[in-house]
């Protein structure tokens, strides 16, 4: 990808994973009544990896977690030249009454999130619903939405953006800055 900076990978990225997981355990314990819910479709690349993470360091494979499709919910879902293709949502559990885990990768505008909560009550009142996020665009926020658990801030304007990249899936485990907008995205 041309003009993207590196701005967390290696060691330093896979600590703030770590770091991340520890928070979490500190607050959720055992996980007997939280869950762990992606937002489609990049979000779920990191919370796949939480999930395995929290799983291998509290050595309990049962926690709860699911993949939420947002297309539906989203409130620009009218209003884009092309359609959205909408993913799939695997949530084999109620959320009533639990502790929910929302994981994106980057938090931009707030409305995806937003679009996600609204899809979240198909599946029961949730307790509380927290936020995990890896990056934070903090400038760029619509809507009063904030992370509960993050990983790090970007400060970045309107035509920048920030794309997370994932071992599995790209060629490492990195986080780059494009100074402005890419095309098509």
């Amino acid at each position: 990808m041309e003009n993207g900076r590196v701005i967390l990978s290696g060691k330093r990225f896979l600590l703030s994973i770590d770091r991340l997981c520890h928070q979490i355990i500190e607050n959720h314990g055992d996980f007997d009544n939280s869950c762990l819910v992606g937002v489609q479709p990049r979000g779920i690349r990191f919370a796949s990896r939480i999930h395995k993470r929290l799983c291998e360091i509290t050595g309990n494979q049962a926690i709860d977690f699911g993949v939420l499709d947002v297309t539906f919910y989203r409130d620009d879902f009218r209003r884009r030249e092309s359609p959205l293709s909408a993913q799939t949502t695997e949530i084999n559990f109620l959320v009533e009454g639990k502790n929910v885990l929302l994981i994106d990768d980057v938090l931009y505008s707030g409305r995806t999130i937003r679009a996600a909560l609204d899809a979240l009550q198909h599946y029961g009142r949730p307790k509380k619903v927290e936020l995990v996020t890896l990056v934070d665009r903090r400038f760029n926020r619509h809507l009063p939405i904030q992370a509960d658990y993050l990983g790090i801030t970007v400060d970045a304007v309107d035509d920048a953006y920030v794309k997370v990249e994932w071992q599995e899936y790209e060629e490492a485990d990195r986080i780059l800055f494009f100074p402005k907008s890419k095309s098509n995205e």
